[in-house]
């Protein structure tokens, strides 16, 4: 199976010998080849360097089960991809924006909001032109989509999302078919359909939907005649039905692609040649060995995430524990300037206490003196009772005063006690930050060791050699099933999602912009119509009725 290689093949180098003969170098992913080729059917270009495109001439009708080799599916996704984006294949608008999603995720990897920042999507041709031109949405807005389904698909490789993108490809109607101007007897302008399924008979103007399909097993010979080609069922008794081609050479291909379909067709129907069936055992082993690798880098990532993680939230608790050290450092300042400042008021107050009680007791002495006088006059004895008076009342305001200096004294030493008591306590609580923050860098130490382990861990487990035994391939068929099972189980929320995608974007819609495609693609969703679903209803009929009404078309 070959695939669309342009992206992925440079022709190093390209050296024509005649002029249709051509040797030709080639570079692909894997490996460089070197190769004649003549040029039978087609005029080649005189102008050099001349491209050549490898496509895949025929379609797997299962992707999944057809394509064994990594690098096949990875050219034929190549090749349908860009089917989809030049218009080849029809795709409607919510499976256009699904499908660029899986192609972003087999390109970026998993999502992730720091790298892949809005915008980064604009240089990519990921939406078919018809799609972009129907709405009225904005490049961002587009993006914005596509990135919500790409964040959903974290975890899937790149071959992984590569074969989602085609198993949604493959249920497309135009998926995989070659279509044919033909003329039936009566000269009806038609179209003939070759896919992997059968021949299809197609309205000229509607290319999703065939009005008469053959399946390959229903068909017993295929020939022509010049420009006649002639069709016979598999029972002998319906008449053979005839159309006529614009040229020879369609017939040729037409007869081609008829003939290999049809082997493909039947062979898919048997059992596995010993030669596939080996490659499928290579394909699975290889794919149980990606997986597991797969897994180990899961897991490391995980640790190495993880280490990262406490690795920050023990920096953040080391920051905060110095910031909290270096405020109980500054309280601790504060409480000591507080303290000293307490205690020389105290000081202050206590001597003029002492200087308040000296000078009571002197105005003691000398009311005593006072009384101990005598007194001849009355005139002597009055001013001397007013003196004792006076006396006596600053006597006892000096009492009073005194007083209340001793009881600010007291109340200056319980302050200065109080203070050296939150003092201590702050030097107690720095002890204790201090204490923290040596253990808090131990750990901080060890925990940035970690990724030097893991990187001695990736050297060791890259030499160890992978033995799949009977249990390992039992376990892997378990889980291919238990996958198929989850397959299915996610396909009704898939078709939910799109559903909603369409109705959210079906206001923006510009209905003067929607094609012939668009509208018949609506009419048939509406009417529940599917492309298996639709060839199914139409092999429902006879081979003879289907032969009768084409040839009355």
């Amino acid at each position: 199976m070959a695939g669309a290689i342009a992206s992925r093949m440079s022709f190093s180098s390209l050296k024509r010998k005649q002029p249709k003969t051509f040797t030709v170098r080639i570079a692909t992913m894997d490996a460089e080849m070197e190769f004649s080729c003549e040029v039978l059917d087609h005029d080649v270009p005189t102008e050099e360097p001349v491209t050549f495109h490898f496509l895949a001439k025929f379609y797997p009708e299962n992707a999944e089960e057809e394509l064994v080799q990594e690098i096949t599916q990875h050219l034929f996704f190549l090749q349908v991809k860009k089917q989809i984006l030049d218009e080849k294949i029809y795709c409607p608008p919510e499976a256009s924006v699904l499908l660029a999603s899986y192609a972003v995720q087999a390109k970026y990897g998993d999502y992730d909001p720091n790298v892949h920042k809005r915008g980064f999507l604009a240089q990519e041709e990921l939406l078919p032109k018809r799609v972009i031109n129907l709405y009225q949405m904005t490049p961002e807005m587009w993006e914005e989509r596509i990135t919500a389904w790409y964040a959903e698909h974290r975890g899937r490789a790149r071959d992984e999302a590569e074969m989602e993108y085609l198993k949604i490809a493959q249920d497309l109607e135009m998926y995989g078919v070659n279509y044919f101007a033909i003329r039936n007897k009566k000269g009806t302008e038609l179209l003939l359909g070759v896919d992997a399924l059968g021949l299809h008979i197609y309205d000229p103007d509607n290319r999703l939907t065939p009005k008469i399909s053959f399946p390959w097993n229903e068909i017993r010979n295929i020939s022509y005649s010049d420009k006649e080609f002639t069709i016979k069922p598999l029972d002998k008794k319906i008449d053979v039905f005839k159309f006529n081609s614009s040229k020879l050479r369609v017939n040729k291909l037409i007869l081609q692609l008829c003939i290999g379909n049809h082997d493909l067709f039947m062979r898919r129907r048997k059992a596995d040649s010993l030669e596939v069936q080996q490659m499928k055992a290579q394909a699975r082993e290889e794919k149980a060995r990606k997986q597991m690798e797969r897994q180990r880098l899961a897991r490391e990532k995980q640790m190495r995430e993880e280490a990262e993680r406490t690795r920050d939230e023990l920096e953040r608790r080391l920051m905060q524990l110095k910031e909290e050290a270096t405020m109980a450092n500054e309280a601790l300042m504060r409480s000591e300037e507080t303290a000293d400042l307490l205690a020389e008021k105290a000081q202050i107050t206590e001597e003029e206490a002492k200087l308040l009680a000296q000078k009571a007791a002197e105005a003691e002495q000398e009311m005593q003196r006072i009384k101990a006088t005598a007194i001849r006059t009355e005139e002597e004895k009055r001013l001397m009772e007013q003196k004792v008076l006076e006396a006596e009342m600053l006597a006892l305001k000096m009492a009073e005063e005194s007083e209340r200096r001793a009881k600010e004294a007291d109340q200056l030493k319980q302050d200065l006690q109080e203070a050296r008591e939150s003092e201590r306590r702050a030097k107690q609580k720095l002890l204790e930050i201090t204490s923290k923050s040596s253990y808090t860098q131990s750990v901080n130490s060890s925990t940035t060791a970690l990724p030097t382990d893991l990187s001695s861990f990736n050297l060791i487990s890259e030499s160890l050699s992978f033995d799949f035994k009977d249990t390992d391939m039992k376990r892997l068929s378990m889980e291919i099933e238990k996958e198929k099972v989850e397959y299915m189980e996610k396909s009704k929320h898939l078709q939910e999602q799109l559903n909603e995608l369409k109705t959210e974007i079906e206001a923006l819609k510009l209905k003067e912009r929607e094609t012939a495609l668009d509208i018949l693609h609506n009419e048939n969703a509406s009417r529940g119509n599917s492309k298996h679903n639709t060839i199914k209803k139409l092999t429902l009929q006879s081979t003879k009725s289907r032969v009768a009404f084409f040839e009355e078309l």
